[in-house]
């Protein structure tokens, strides 16, 4: 049976879903009459919880904007889900805060979940694992993130002091697209003004980052995550690889995906193109080659190699060793990595 102090809970858990709700929908939720509603607004109000009342046809109660965080009330599916999100997040790189907040964020939620979903959780943190790698250093400054965020949103320039991957330190004013998360790292992509040169940028590289007054106007073209992946796959680096691979766009982007092959033909979405095997052009920039005889083998599609010539002499290599295994005439050895290295566009 409700008390009334459970009952004035559940109303609050209800606000909390969002929008807003009519006396009479709350009523029927709590069992209650309408005017016993409004005695349990007025009681939260009483606690600061900022209810406002909405008047009009679709009027009702929807809680406002407060100076601080009204109580939470979370169901265990919920507080689970806010849990492991932090979880992972922490693990794959892509807690932006750093682990500081995402460890006191975590514990706080810990320490007010029922005692047989703590222990459950436990269990379940205890045999969790991750096949990315965890984070770190690559956490970009919170403050930079909601900084850029706000100037995406509202077309605003920033002026960025930022550190290359040579150690090379640049003050720049960049025109930002958009923030994207990427293999356990964080970028933004936009225009340099300075060279008048689209970019993107490494968020854990830049040290500071201030609006400036002005705005712009965004190009039309592709979204800010096709505009990393083009850059990624198109960086330069050491090694130019010129493939010509027979398959269908999705037999060569399974093992090849677009942050580290370019299609040379224009890469059909859909339809009947995509979906046929046919010889196509595949242009890749690393830095190393060792990754590539293992995941082109994977491929099991029919490939030639146009360049580099140490590129076929690795593969040349990979299958005599492949040989003598199958034979049984070779030793253990290492092998190779079988993913290529993250690859950074500046």
């Amino acid at each position: 049976m409700y008390r009334p102090t459970g009952r004035v809970l559940t109303l609050l858990e209800l606000l909390q879903s969002g929008g807003t709700r009519t006396a009479a929908e709350l009523a029927g939720q709590l069992g209650v009459e309408e005017r016993t509603v409004r005695r349990y607004v007025d009681q939260l109000i009483d606690l600061d919880v900022p209810v406002e009342s909405v008047r009009g046809r679709y009027g009702g109660y929807r809680l406002a904007p407060g100076h601080r965080l009204p109580p939470l009330m979370l169901t265990d599916e919920e507080a689970l889900a806010v849990l492991l999100g932090l979880v992972a997040g922490r693990r794959t790189g892509l807690t932006a805060a750093g682990d500081t907040a995402a460890e006191t964020a975590s514990a706080k939620i810990r320490r007010v979940l029922p005692g047989h979903l703590a222990r459950r959780l436990a269990a379940l943190l205890e045999t969790l694992a991750f096949t990315d790698r965890t984070g770190g250093s690559d956490a970009p400054d919170a403050g930079v993130l909601l900084t850029l965020a706000d100037a995406v949103r509202h077309r605003r320039p920033v002026t960025v002091r930022y550190t290359d991957g040579a150690g090379r330190h640049s003050e720049r004013t960049l025109h930002a697209y958009g923030i994207v998360a990427h293999s356990g790292r964080w970028y933004v992509t936009g225009k340099d003004a300075g060279i008048d040169e689209d970019r993107t940028l490494r968020l854990d590289r830049i040290a500071d980052a201030r609006t400036l007054p002005g705005s712009f106007e965004p190009p039309a073209g592709p979204a800010p995550a096709q505009r990393l992946l083009s850059a990624l796959a198109t960086a330069d680096h050491r090694h130019e690889v010129i493939l010509r691979i027979h398959g269908t766009v999705a037999q060569i982007r399974a093992r090849l995906p677009a942050a580290v092959a370019r299609l040379a033909d224009p890469e059909p979405a859909a339809g009947r193109d995509a979906a046929a095997e046919r010889w196509r052009r595949v242009e890749i920039r690393a830095e190393r080659l060792d990754w590539l005889p293992p995941v082109l083998a994977s491929l099991d599609r029919p490939f030639v190699i146009d360049r580099p010539d140490e590129l076929r002499d690795l593969v040349s290599a990979l299958a005599t060793r492949l040989a003598s295994y199958a034979r049984g005439t070779h030793g253990p050895t290492s092998t190779p990595p079988t993913d290529p290295p993250p690859e950074e566009p500046e």
